[in-house]
């Protein structure tokens, strides 16, 4: 399904409905030709005539072998999706009144996933009436962003969204490089 969009993406030889168009590409001298002498160029040289900026004026064309063309939009287009830098979310979940131990354990965890590059969500979920211990919820999840003051930053304070009090945590550079 990619394939058929790349395809479809430019229009090539006799598909091209400009008038003229401006000619580009390797052993061509460049310039503004009428549709016909710039088809009649690519044919020369057994190569393709491929509408790269219709938008322009007048259109750019490239004169190019299409399927090699198309093999290096691939290529490209991969090579920029490797380079995203991926951002990856782990969630955290409290109740109001979480105890020591399980806080620590969530604790750890967390510090774990900040160092290995990922944001950390961490919520404090109200079930029912918990809902009566939303100061309690918000002193838990600052006494969480402080412990973890070495380690990340606070991107969103403490936000009740309807039952949950969100705070986003993103990972400092300096604890990818604390390894050494």
């Amino acid at each position: 399904m990619k394939k058929e969009n790349l395809k479809d993406q430019y229009r090539i030889n006799e598909r091209i409905r400009e008038k003229e168009v401006r000619v580009v590409g390797e052993n061509v001298t460049q310039g503004v030709y009428p549709i016909a002498e710039a088809l009649r160029m690519a044919h020369g040289q057994d190569l393709d005539l491929i509408e790269i900026s219709p938008n322009a004026v007048p259109p750019v064309c490239r004169i190019a072998d299409y399927q090699k063309f198309l093999y290096q939009q691939k290529k490209r287009q991969k090579e920029q999706k490797a380079k995203s830098v991926k951002i990856v979310i782990k969630e955290i979940r409290f109740g109001p009144q979480t105890d020591d131990h399980d806080y620590n354990f969530k604790l750890k965890h967390a510090k774990s996933f900040l160092e290995e590059g990922a944001k950390v969500k961490a919520y404090v979920f109200f079930k029912g009436r918990s809902i009566l211990f939303k100061e309690q919820g918000e002193v838990l999840l600052l006494r969480f962003a402080n412990d973890l003051e070495d380690y990340a930053k606070v991107e969103q304070l403490p936000l009740l969204e309807g039952k949950k009090m969100i705070i986003m945590l993103a990972p400092k550079k300096a604890a990818n490089k604390k390894s050494e």
